[in-house]
């Protein structure tokens, strides 16, 4: 599987394992443990979607990358307000999400048009 979007998803991880390396040490089980999970969750189910013989099923996995990538969108926000990203760093992760937000939603298309 050599898709463009899992390409940027695996690369978004790193840069996630990254920030959050930096968090304090009583984060360590709360937003950084969250936000690892689920950005590894987007690009486990764009693997998992990709693989899949259903258009149905692969749109539904597609969903739920969507879904995790939304989920870790706002738990950016919140490491934000709590001055654990600085405003430079959450902008280049708020990039990277509209990034792969956009190729999510143009595999998903790809995935009604077959």
């Amino acid at each position: 599987m050599n898709l463009e979007v899992r390409q940027d998803t695996q690369l978004f991880v790193k840069d996630i394992y990254s920030f959050t390396n930096s968090f304090p040490d009583k984060e360590k089980y709360g937003i950084c443990t969250q936000m690892q999970r689920a950005a590894v969750s987007i690009v486990s189910n764009i693997a998992e979607g990709v693989s899949r013989n259903s258009t149905k099923e692969q749109i539904r996995f597609i969903e739920i990358a969507y879904g995790s990538l939304m989920e870790v969108y706002c738990q950016l926000y919140i490491a934000k307000d709590l001055k654990y990203l600085m405003s430079e760093q959450f902008e280049t992760l708020k990039q990277n999400v509209d990034k792969i937000s956009n190729k999510l939603n143009a595999l998903n298309r790809s995935f009604k048009n077959d």
